[in-house]
């Protein structure tokens, strides 16, 4: 098989932006190149989101040269060598090549080096250490040209080596499988994250969080999930442990019905303890409503689904969350929900309610207990009769 050269006409090779900050560091013999995800997802036709440059410039000298061009330069990693330079209002994190001098599972003293090699070699996967010049010609130290496109996640060197360096790769080794693997997992990756999956107790809950919000939304999410959990991964990750089957039938579910399944709803199918999922993996009071709401019209649609509920639902949540909680309770209940309570909780938009405190406060009620149970009866009512713009029928 032949192995491309260069991956010279990306689209982002051309970006002034980026030909900005390369011209700024490429200075008095010092080289800048692509590394990572924008040369791995060119590799593979994946669409190319960040730009990430190593070079052998210090962070101290990438930072004075960014400035010296007009560029913004952040220091927002730099006793990992890492600046971040902003061009044209895009960042672009360029870092200095770098050896591991220590780690303790969880962090890295690094060196500084020379050495691209040597960079190379301290990566977590071999299709993550492909760098690519600015003119796209290709350099590859350990073979990860071949493992991108072949779909094989890859351990650089020793599978366990790496691990220890940083326990959060057992986890990067599903989620990178899950967004790029075709086949099984790597059979020595897979046995020394299981054999090592101890470590994992080691890592910050963000961190976790951080890399599961990114699996379950992966393609290969269902399988990489599977493997987890029968490895005895997910009870160290997820509070109370997972359930995959529950998972895996959301999110066929899904599909077949054209209903999307965001993340929050993917994680509340995953997870047995729904309600410890926020402190798990510190999840934004932003996410943790979200569950919330998807829970509790999970419940309320086991115990009753039909047209009023599923009004009930969008009124008060919308039609997302609504979908994400009707496709919850089939799931669990092992059926496919209506179709026309799908397009229900999809496309109903309701109008503007008739029944409102100020009505009733005008018909006499006062402010307290009984105005808002009376508040309640009437919108339940008015959602029972299909929620007309005019309703008189009970206010």
């Amino acid at each position: 098989m032949n192995l491309p050269v260069s991956i010279a006409g990306a689209p982002f090779l051309s970006d002034p932006a980026f030909r900005r900050v390369i011209a700024a560091v490429e200075q008095d013999g010092d080289r800048a190149r692509v590394v990572g995800g924008a040369v791995r997802n060119t590799l593979i036709g994946v669409p190319v989101d960040d730009v990430d440059i190593a070079t052998t410039a210090s962070p101290e000298t990438v930072a004075a040269r960014a400035s010296s061009a007009g560029l913004k330069a952040v220091p927002t990693g730099i006793a990992h060598g890492t600046v971040t330079v902003v061009s044209s209002g895009r960042p672009f994190e360029v870092t200095t090549l770098r050896t591991d001098i220590e780690t303790d599972g969880r962090h890295a003293v690094v060196a500084f080096t020379r050495d691209w090699e040597g960079d190379a070699r301290r990566r977590d996967f071999t299709m993550n250490a492909v760098y690519a010049d600015a003119d796209g010609a290709l350099h590859d130290p350990v073979t990860g040209i071949a493992d991108a496109l072949a779909g094989r996640v890859r351990f650089i060197g020793s599978p366990a080596e790496r691990i220890q360096e940083d326990y959060l790769r057992i986890l990067r080794f599903f989620r990178f499988h899950a967004h790029y693997g075709r086949g099984p997992l790597d059979a020595a990756g897979l046995e020394a994250a299981v054999r090592l999956r101890e470590g994992i107790d080691q890592l910050s809950r963000e961190r976790i969080g951080v890399e599961m919000r990114k699996l379950v939304v992966a393609g290969g999410a269902v399988p990489a999930v599977a493997v987890m959990n029968e490895a005895g991964i997910l009870d160290r990750i997820l509070p109370g442990g997972g359930v995959p089957l529950r998972f895996s039938s959301v999110v066929d579910l899904s599909a077949r019905l054209g209903v999307p399944i965001g993340l929050e709803a993917r994680l509340a199918a995953l997870a047995i303890d729904r309600k410890a999922l926020g402190k798990g993996l510190r999840l934004s009071g932003r996410e943790g409503k979200r569950v919330a709401a998807i829970v509790q019209w999970t419940e309320e649609f086991a115990a009753r689904l039909d047209e009023v509920n599923v009004r009930f639902a969008v009124l008060r949540v919308g039609n997302e969350v609504a979908c994400e909680a009707l496709v919850l309770a089939a799931a669990e209940k092992g059926l496919d929900p209506d179709a026309a309570l799908v397009r229900l909780a999809r496309d109903f938009q309701p109008p503007e309610s008739p029944v409102t405190a100020a009505r009733l406060i005008a018909e006499g009620y006062a402010p307290g207990p009984a105005l808002g149970a009376e508040l309640r009866r009437r919108e339940a009512a008015w959602i029972a009769a299909g929620c007309p713009g005019e309703f008189g029928g009970d206010v």
